[in-house]
């Protein structure tokens, strides 16, 4: 049993509230963003855990 696996569905439900957060921080009629700081983090952990997602796809797709 391989005990490296990360735990998809958390980090799908992850991706998916700090998507839609990032996505409410930005106002596309003036092209700002409302929290700069927040949105910040809330970018790098939406592309970390959308970067883990990919990454075990693609494995899983190699074996």
């Amino acid at each position: 049993m391989n005990k490296n696996n990360p735990p998809l569905f958390l980090l799908t439900i992850v991706a998916i509230i700090v998507g839609s957060a990032l996505f409410k921080q930005i106002d596309f009629k003036n092209l700002t963003i409302e929290k700069p700081a927040l949105s910040a983090i809330y970018f790098i952990t939406f592309m970390f855990s959308v970067f883990v997602l990919v990454k075990h796809f693609i494995n899983k797709s190699k074996k």
